[in-house]
């Protein structure tokens, strides 16, 4: 293969730090593999060459790419993860400690993690508080931050997360056991600390190469420096702008600061993109470049122009999946459907598979099905058939409209019967107003039982006082009201094509399979996440969904002037999602969710405008 005159450069670097910024298609992976065999014709042995990756995917397809250059045996590509394990293995062995990992069944740490956050909230939270709460956790460790400091922090969103931490922490120290971000701050301590442990692994690694270098953590980049010292033989290949994963305590900061730790590092640039046609290039650079926090860079290509970037502005997400679906029997090569947030998937699974589209999904993990909001529509629907089951109405009462209390609630349980409204009748001392309310609710749910799916769960929004609760009560359930709108439009979309309500739960189970579902080979479609489409590549690109409070999100927006740095973040994200086409993009904007407006992303406008 023939490098440029840059990656020929790179790749010849031998001893000290460098920094190699390496933009999108800019062939990252290439220059690491011509350096290690630069190194071994140089005289290093292979086993004292470290080359770590951002997942076991990438370590596993550079080994393979790495066999087909070079017959040296001994070259170690592993993950971050991979690497501290084997510390704390070894540490253990000496010291007589046991690690158990608490993330072998990830549903162990969710079960954990809920029950403590009922037992010190005494509420319970939503999928999404629980997620943000791990996330939360993980980003303390990976900065090293205390549960204290964080939760003083304006973005700390767990309701007395500090002690929640504590409680965390003091479970696994009991029962012995870690989890994923304890193997990276255990990891780091034990090589600050021992100094046996310390020299044993700086003299089994004398060559370190880290890619994908935006995506490190604080804590990672310690150990990193520590493991490269005193030789610091530390080559990082990296781009700034496609640094995205803030949550998780990366930052493109710390590569800002290597040359403060570095004094005499050297930087080299890689500017050139072989992936994208000469309008990707050309937009991409110019969006990303009103960034200010970022390095310098200008990215050019070979390739031709091609089809200019194409903005849609449509009606509502329906119309989004017309307009690709069309595109899609015009377009050859291979296609993919990026998207903030795993939920945009839900609609489009839903569309692609009726339409007989053939696709594969990145991301399987998806909390729609078991979402609040899905479970509330069905278990009203389910009470709309028998109005005798009390246990079930239990569950919802409160989140409609009809002033039902839990005094009322007990005694319909009292009394029982086919229909618990005729026995609320009954309630002695009910004013007239109040009468009046429940005979309403009594002939909603009748009416309910009688309308199609889509028909009925609207009027479960608008005449029943549900969409009224959603609002009211957004913030204290931990998503925006937005969000909450896509769930139901997604739930209407599905429901439009179920004549009943056990064929609309069958499709719920069926869409779950789908989601589910063994990659197929044949498959030209993808549909995936911005974030785990980083590092890939395709002919045509379509970014949905693309609403401000979405991408970007909305607490980036509010919060623009004093935290300039999450605003960049989402800015980055959107670059992320433009550079992963090669020769077709698309952009679109449904103006209405669920019936309501919503404004363009910022973003686009941004485009718009260049």
């Amino acid at each position: 293969m023939k490098l440029t005159e840059n990656q020929i450069k790179a790749t010849k670097h031998f001893k000290g730090p460098a920094l190699v910024l390496a933009v999108p298609g800019a062939g990252k992976t290439t220059v690491i593999l011509y350096r290690i065999i630069n190194l071994i014709i140089n005289g290093v042995d292979p086993r004292k060459i470290l080359t770590i990756t951002f997942s076991k995917a990438a370590s596993l397809d550079m080994a393979r790419r790495f066999e087909k250059l070079s017959r040296a045996k001994g070259v170690n590509f592993l993950t971050i993860h991979a690497l501290c394990y084997r510390i704390l293995l070894d540490f253990g062995r000496i010291k007589g400690k046991k690690y158990d990992l608490l993330e072998k069944n990830r549903g162990d740490k969710i079960r954990l993690l809920k029950d403590i956050y009922i037992s010190i909230n005494k509420s319970y939270p939503s999928d999404e508080l629980l997620e943000n709460t791990m996330n939360e956790i993980s980003f303390c460790k990976n900065t090293l931050l205390n549960a204290e400091s964080f939760e003083a922090r304006e973005e700390c969103q767990t309701l007395n997360f500090s002690k929640i931490y504590k409680a965390y922490e003091d479970y696994k120290v009991k029962k012995h056991l870690i989890d994923f971000d304890d193997m990276l701050t255990i990891s780091y301590k034990i090589l600050r600390d021992d100094s046996y442990i310390r020299t044993k692994y700086r003299s089994f690694f004398e060559f370190i190469l880290l890619d994908e270098g935006q995506d490190t953590s604080y804590v990672q980049f310690l150990i990193l420096k520590i493991l490269a010292k005193p030789l610091n033989n530390f080559f990082i290949v990296a781009d700034d702008d496609q640094s995205i994963y803030a949550f998780r305590g990366a930052s493109p900061r710390e590569l800002f600061n290597l040359k403060k730790t570095y004094s005499d590092l050297k930087t080299y640039y890689m500017e050139e993109n072989f992936r994208s046609s000469k309008n990707i290039v050309n937009i991409s650079n110019s969006f990303i470049g009103q960034n200010e926090n970022r390095f310098k860079k200008t990215v050019f290509t070979e390739n031709a122009w091609a089809s200019p970037a194409t903005i849609a502005k449509v009606k509502s997400p329906a119309d989004e999946y017309d307009f690709i679906f069309k595109q899609l029997q015009k377009l050859e090569g291979e296609s993919a459907i990026l998207y903030r947030n795993n939920l945009s998937a839900i609609g489009l699974v839903e569309f692609l598979e009726r339409k007989n589209i053939f696709f594969n999904i990145k991301d399987q993990k998806n909390k729609f099905f078991s979402h609040f909001i899905v479970r509330d529509i069905i278990d009203i629907l389910k009470f709309a058939e028998d109005l005798s089951n009390i246990d079930l109405y239990q569950r919802f009462y409160y989140k409609l409209e009809g002033y039902i209390s839990k005094r009322h609630i007990a005694y319909m349980k009292s009394r029982g019967g086919s229909n618990i409204f005729d026995c609320l009748f009954k309630f002695p001392g009910l004013p007239d107003y109040y009468l009046e309310k429940i005979g309403k609710l009594n002939r909603d749910f009748k009416k309910l039982k009688r309308l199609n799916l889509s028909e009925a769960i609207g009027f479960i929004e608008d005449e029943m006082g549900y969409l009224n609760y959603l609002k009211e009560n957004s913030k204290r359930l931990g998503e925006s009201y937005k969000v909450l709108m896509e769930y139901l439009f997604y739930i209407k979309f599905i429901g439009k094509n179920a004549p009943s309500l056990d064929d609309f739960l069958g499709r719920l189970k069926h869409l779950e399979y789908l989601l589910q579902k063994p990659k197929s080979v044949g498959a030209n479609l993808e549909l995936s996440t911005i974030h785990s489409s980083k590092g890939l590549e395709y002919d045509n690109v379509f970014l949905i969904d693309l609403i401000d409070g979405n991408l970007p999100t909305k607490s980036a927006i509010d919060n623009i002037r004093e935290k300039l740095y999450a605003f960049e973040e989402e800015r980055r994200l959107f670059y992320v999602g433009m550079t992963r086409a090669k020769k077709n993009l698309f952009f679109l904007y449904p103006k209405y969710m669920n019936g309501e407006e919503v404004e363009i992303s910022r973003f686009l406008s941004d485009l718009e405008s260049m």
